[in-house]
This record gives C-alpha cells, structure tokens and sequence, in this order.
C-alpha cells in the first residue's frame, strides 16, 4: 500500500493547499508546511523549475497513489496524441476507471475508489474490472456489484453534499450505476484548487 494512503493530508500541508477540497483538511486550519520552519519556508520566492514542480506534484498528488513512473506515462501518452498535451493528459487521468468512480460518487475519496476498485466491487460494460488505471470510453456504463450493493461506504457517498457529479459522468445513485459520457477538458473537471497542467508539461518537457 502506497504511505499516501494512510499520511494523505501531509501532502495538504506540503503543498499549502486543501486538494481534494475536504473538510477535515489540517490546512482548513494551518496553511503553513510541516514541520518547525514550515511557515518560513512559504515565503520564498520559487525559481521556475520550482513552480513548475509545484504543479506536477498538485496535479499527481490529487489522483492520489500514481507513482512517477506512471504519472510520466501518462504525460508520454497525452504527448503522442494529436492536441493540446496538457488537455489530453488531465483527459487521460479523468478516464481512469478509479477516478470515474470518484466522480460518480460512489466512494468519498480518490484513495477509496482505488481500494475499492482493486477489491473488484465495480463492473465496467457488465464486467468485472480491478484495476485502477484501467481507461474508460465515452458511453461504458460503471455499474456497483450486485453483492456490493449493501456496502455502507458506498451508500454513504452517494448521500454525500460536499460534491456534485460533473456533466460528462451520468451517475444514477438509485441503480448505482454511471455512464462516463465523454472525456472532459480542463474547464469540465471541479477541481477544488487551481490545476496548471501547461506547467506539468513544461516540467517534462525541460
């Protein structure tokens, strides 16, 4: 298991941000870094490379256990395809299957779409999936197990408020299941802070 799983909330504090924009968040009551001279350590002014880092480690921290091998997989990817690279790598990372979970609202967290997907709670098209990275396309239906129905996480997050359901994943919370409609642009996605996915690229890119 990845240790952001269970130290999720150091990366807040790291980056000075609420990420996945949660409540419980420390940062909702100190924005300083961790650590004694975390607060110090805000006020200098970054190089280039520096925010350029910045936005990679934002953009990868928010998807929560990708590792920087994959990460840097996806950027290769959404640069061999035809496009905006920036566009096609936050599509890219929006058509994982743990992340349209996430978006449906099937689970509370980006980490519990993972564990749940991994323990094969989810069908994609009527069939069983668990891998987390597996890509979605436009108009596969994501249906709950029928033995997972029952599950109180799952009931749970449907009846969370602090989020909606985008417009390019048509979740029906009665029947728990969701079409993912199309892959989203930078604008489509509800982020709950500021993703700089040019910067990403420039990061690559160097």
């Amino acid at each position: 298991m990845s240790k952001r799983q269970t130290s999720k909330y150091k990366i807040n504090r790291r980056l000075g941000l609420n990420l996945w924009g949660r409540p419980k968040s420390p940062v909702n009551r100190r924005d300083t870094g961790p650590g004694q001279h975390g607060a110090n350590a805000r006020r200098k002014k970054q190089s280039d490379f520096g925010i350029q880092l910045m936005a990679k480690q934002r953009l990868k921290g928010y998807y929560g256990n990708i590792g920087e091998r994959q990460f840097r997989r996806y950027y290769n990817e959404a640069q061999r395809r035809k496009g905006d690279t920036g566009e096609n790598m936050v599509g890219l990372l929006e058509q994982r299957l743990d992340m349209v979970v996430y978006r449906a609202k099937f689970v509370p967290t980006v980490f519990a779409a993972r564990q749940m997907v991994n323990h094969a709670h989810f069908q994609v098209n009527g069939k069983k999936v668990n891998i987390p990275s597996y890509l979605v396309q436009e108009n596969d239906v994501i249906t709950v197990r029928p033995k997972s129905r029952e599950i109180s996480l799952i009931m749970e997050a449907t009846a969370l408020a602090e989020r909606d359901v985008p417009d390019y994943v048509n979740a029906d919370h009665v029947k728990l299941s969701a079409t993912f409609m199309r892959v989203p642009t930078l604008e489509d996605i509800p982020y709950p802070v500021k993703m700089e996915p040019n910067l990403v690229v420039e990061f690559y890119s160097r």
